[in-house]
């Protein structure tokens, strides 16, 4: 398991972990990354209040995966199996592709400080920046459905279309900005991750006839293909510099989208299935069910999901990795950086916090929790929180240290506030919002805070959960005729003293083994497999179906 080298120079990190076709692009767009983060900081300190604090961070629940992940196969329950589809394919492309780009470049999220992170989530933070997948899944979503509610086919009234379109144009807007608001994101991630979303949804929309018409007329082979290309997409998954859980997210929707498109297409060769307007459909009909049998098939079908995941999960975690050791004795096996080989472990410890897409039963009290106390379960963070945010902030220290010696000027008391404000609190307490950064030198200089802003120290909620985590220790030093006091030697091993303690009180990514790979991909094809076929045959089981059948 490799750890971060905390002696080790960041742009030396990159540069010596990935090759020069990725690591030039990044280096081209670092710069951009920098440039924005004061621009963020005036944002967010003119406009940040508790309400809004707690308002944004449950928000972002809504372009999660796991919100999708509950929400999608009740579309496929109560008939919407073309919207269901639909959706299913861009949030998996969105997921995964934005995945790809985040490995890829292994873009650092914008500076804290001066920003403030605000998130109910831990594993966020571990992610790369650039771009947001969070927007990605919200604009495609809303450009999916704006599209079908224009759609000549659409059978809504002019009312209902309205209302619908001025709710995806809120949602998208809401997680957009959120994004920034929360600190999470800055421009260029947001911007670049919503047109990936829209462009998911625009290809989806002008092609999903053919891809249907493909796999429906294809049979069995065509089925075959689809699942081949897209076990194939995974297993060329950008390795990423740092251990980030980019690539476990990308697996479970590529699981989705294999059971789904498998499921789907058997269950429509069923006599179960209505085939009238699109093919596989789940029988649903709200008249003939009623409320209390309608209710009773999504609890029902919920149930299975869980029960699935919570008996599937551990079983294969611990009958997996004999098979992968054989499997490494004979050669084959295709190991991923960061993560353990089978010959390595003798077993997946019991209870393995491994899922961030789909909660365990266990988590759901507490999930809802957290949404019914938002000021208790938010976390505002200030420092890095992961090793790319580490390294960048190394990075920019550095650059600031070495344009100061270019212009022959000294490091000032407001690029100092950088390194000092993040110093190590004993106890939680409710931060300030910081004032935005002057970034020296340079022509463009950021808006200035309003001076209205609110003083959050004294307006927060006092159980508001505050993280601090220190990006150097007291830099007293910064300055330039310090530095300049300093031999090189003294200066270098300062240097390497200061990235040790930054790196030692950073939240140390879990292990992960081999086998979670193939766990994920099995668990969740069988969840798409139980939305869009397994459930339904339950539905007739259970005697919650729909008869009669329309003619086909």
């Amino acid at each position: 398991m490799e750890k971060p080298d905390a002696g080790l120079r960041a742009l030396d990190h990159y540069k010596n972990k990935l090759p020069w076709w990725r690591y030039k692009p990044r280096q081209w767009l670092i710069p951009l990354v920098r440039w924005e983060t004061p621009y963020l900081a005036a944002f967010q300190n003119a406009v940040r209040t508790p309400s809004l604090d707690s308002y944004f961070a449950i928000t972002a629940n809504l372009g999660t995966h796991t919100f999708f992940m509950i929400f999608l196969p009740i579309l496929f329950w109560c008939g919407y199996t073309g919207l269901g589809r639909g959706l299913v394919h861009i949030l998996a492309s969105g997921v995964f592709f934005s995945g790809v780009m985040k490995d890829y470049l292994c873009l650092p999220r914008p500076l804290s400080p001066p920003l403030n992170r605000i998130t109910m989530s831990g594993s966020a933070a571990l992610e790369y920046g650039f771009p947001s997948t969070h927007s990605t899944n919200a604009v495609s979503v809303a450009v999916y459905a704006l599209l079908s509610l224009r759609d000549p086919s659409s059978t809504l009234s002019s009312t209902a279309k309205v209302s619908l379109e001025v709710l995806a144009y809120s949602y998208a807007t809401s997680i957009v900005i959120g994004r920034l608001y929360c600190g999470m994101h800055g421009f260029f991630d947001v911007v670049i991750g919503s047109l990936l979303g829209a462009g998911v949804s625009i290809l989806e929309y002008c092609f999903v006839g053919q891809l249907e018409a493909f796999i429906q007329d294809g049979h069995l082979t065509a089925i075959t293909i689809v699942v081949l290309i897209i076990l194939v997409l995974v297993r060329i998954h950008p390795e990423p510099a740092d251990d980030c859980p980019c690539f476990d997210d990308s697996v479970a929707f590529a699981g989705v989208l294999c059971g789904v498109e498998g499921g789907g297409w058997h269950f429509s060769q069923t006599s179960y299935a209505w085939n009238d307007k699109v093919l596989g459909t789940v029988p649903f009909d709200l008249q003939a069910l009623g409320w209390i049998k309608t209710i009773t098939r999504i609890l029902l079908g919920v149930a299975c999901i869980f029960a699935w995941r919570e008996i599937m999960k551990p079983t294969l975690l611990k009958s997996l990795p004999p098979v992968f050791r054989v499997i490494e004795r004979l050669g084959l096996s295709l190991p991923r950086r960061f993560f353990i080989r089978a010959s390595e472990y003798d077993a997946v410890p019991d209870h393995l916090q491994t899922d961030n897409v789909m909660p365990s039963v266990s988590r759901i009290p507490n999930f809802i929790k957290s949404i019914r106390h938002p000021r208790r379960s938010r976390a505002v963070s200030v420092g890095p929180q992961s090793a790319a945010d580490a390294y960048e902030a190394i990075a920019y220290r550095h650059k600031r240290r070495r344009d100061s010696l270019t212009e022959g000027a000294a490091t000032t008391s407001t690029d100092r506030k950088i390194f000092q404000q993040s110093d190590v609190s004993t106890k939680p307490e409710v931060l300030k919002a910081p004032k935005p950064i002057r970034p020296s030198p340079g022509p463009i200089k950021p808006p200035a805070p309003s001076s209205s802003s609110t003083n959050l120290a004294d307006s927060n909620h006092a159980s508001e959960t505050a993280v601090q985590s220190p990006l150097t220790p007291n830099d007293s030093h910064l300055s330039l005729s310090s530095g300049m006091e300093r031999t090189p030697s003294q200066d270098r091993r300062q240097n390497e003293k200061e990235e040790q303690e930054m790196f030692s009180r950073l939240e140390r990514p879990r292990v992960r083994y081999d086998v979670e790979v193939i766990t994920k991909l099995i668990v969740y094809s069988g969840i798409g497999w139980l939305a869009v076929e397994g459930a339904p045959l339950l539905f007739e089981i259970a005697g919650l179906r729909v008869r009669p059948r329309p003619s086909t």
